[in-house]
């Protein structure tokens, strides 16, 4: 028989049980894990980071158990489901650099952030936490947070962002902003809408006026932090 006769009479060899068994285990596992990703989306976005993960364990129809077997904290949970909006975040900073015009560049940022947040109660949290467990996604939003300052730093030198301004009062403004969302969601859901145009024209440099300290960027880290402790009841 040839070479190729053997591999193919090979291939058409009837597997093992124990190896159907696993690949019927590893199958249901991922399955069970997409349930679990699916229904934590849903309900996050409903409830916020601070959602009860046995509400997400019903939704997803699978126990408790089988739950923190596949996330055994509520941080790998939400990475999982939140890494892809961090990379949609990072990629508005780029867009934002990108642009002809560095003010508009910077308003079209600030907007689309806050539209994030409006659109999902988890995101309205997540832009204002962090994970420092996780070395990948904060790596991620450190690198944001460089290109943030380098616009920053743009928008400054064409003289229409107030000079006192300083990378980490966006953190303050998504913490308002996050506070607009929870508070007018179900009265007045675009209320967010002029809260970004009224802290775009407070930013402009000739409405400028004196300002208290901001927060250092070691209190606005500390801040961030205390904001991703919650509890998992």
């Amino acid at each position: 028989m040839s070479t190729y006769g053997t591999l193919l009479a090979m291939a058409r060899r009837p597997r093992p049980i124990h190896e159907q068994g696993a690949r019927t285990l590893r199958a249901d596992a991922e399955r069970n894990r997409e349930r679990i990703l699916a229904a934590a989306r849903e309900v996050f976005a409903e409830r916020g980071l601070d959602a009860p993960l046995e509400a997400i364990a019903r939704r997803a129809g699978v126990g408790q158990a089988t739950l923190y077997r596949r996330f055994p904290r509520r941080e790998d949970l939400i990475v999982a489901c939140f890494a892809p909006k961090l990379a949609e975040y990072a990629a508005a900073v780029e867009e934002a650099l990108a642009a002809p015009d560095a003010w508009a560049g910077f308003c079209e940022f600030f907007e689309h952030v806050c539209a994030m947040q409006a659109a999902d109660q988890g995101i309205r949290d997540i832009l204002t936490t962090t994970f420092p467990t996780d070395p990948v996604v904060e790596e991620q939003r450190t690198q944001a947070f460089v290109r943030f300052g380098e616009l920053v730093r743009r928008v400054q030198a064409e003289g229409v962002l107030r000079t006192d301004f300083v990378p980490e009062d966006l953190v303050l403004l998504l913490m308002a902003n996050a506070g607009v969302v929870r508070a007018m969601r179900h009265d007045a859901p675009d209320a967010w809408r002029r809260f970004v145009g009224l802290m775009r024209d407070a930013l402009r440099a000739e409405r400028a006026h004196p300002l208290p300290p901001p927060p250092t960027p070691a209190q606005t880290y500390r801040a961030m932090l205390r904001a991703s402790r919650t509890d998992d009841a």
